[in-house]
């Protein structure tokens, strides 16, 4: 029987498969994962874990979508495969004397009151203040909020602008609107970790091919 449980495994029936991710690529992206591989391998069990603030010594689950940036000593067994360039865009109230550009210079938001969205030590923060140092400014933070849903309704009341990836953003309130943002515009890496040993179980494999798939559909959505 034990033959049997090995070959049960490689068929991708029975075992677990265990899926690392960030806030807004677990909302964007892993619905559409974890539906098709509970119908394709219904006795494959899927372990979801955030994983976008552990630390370098942190277990590495069997897939990791995650930002680039992020000590790369964690993913020595692992191949890596980017999934999507992410940019980012600011968003200000639909009264706002930007609101009506088509895109806005980086520079141009220096003199504005800004609502953070994400801790001091996130990979995706960092992108954005090494853009905005390359400028020659700091963001002026008048709230600081951890995740991007919070961020926008602080935008709505009109205390300040954020500046979020465009995965993040979703659907906005009537009286936001999104800009692009330009020279430069900031941009986070978006890429996912393959355990080396498990690469050719058909259940990860079907996994990434799930997951090149969501992206694809939603970059062009």
């Amino acid at each position: 029987r034990v033959e049997g449980v090995v070959g049960d495994l490689r068929a991708g029936r029975v075992g677990t498969l265990s899926i690392g991710y960030f806030g807004s690529a677990g909302s964007a992206w892993l619905p559409a994962v974890v539906g098709g591989l509970q119908a394709e391998f219904p006795e494959l069990r899927l372990d979801l874990r955030m994983t976008e603030y552990d630390g370098p010594d942190a277990p590495v689950p069997d897939l990791d979508i995650f930002v680039e940036g992020r000590s790369s000593s964690r993913f020595d067994a692992y191949d890596i495969r980017r999934l999507s360039t992410d940019p980012y865009l600011a968003v200000v109230r639909t009264d706002h004397s930007l609101a009506a550009c088509t895109d806005i210079p980086l520079a141009d938001l220096a003199a504005e009151r800004w609502i953070d969205n994400d801790v001091a030590s996130g990979a995706c923060r960092q992108v954005l203040l090494a853009a905005c140092a390359e400028v020659g400014f700091s963001p002026d933070f008048a709230v600081e909020t951890h995740d991007y849903r919070t961020a926008i309704p602080f935008v709505v009341t009109g205390i300040g602008i954020t500046v979020i990836p465009a995965l993040g953003i979703g659907d906005l309130p009537a009286t936001l609107t999104a800009i692009p943002i330009v020279s430069p515009t900031p941009v986070r890496h978006i890429s996912v970790a393959v355990k080396q040993s498990i690469a050719d179980h058909p259940g990860v494999r079907r996994a990434v091919d799930l997951l090149e798939a969501g992206v694809k559909a939603h970059d062009t959505s």
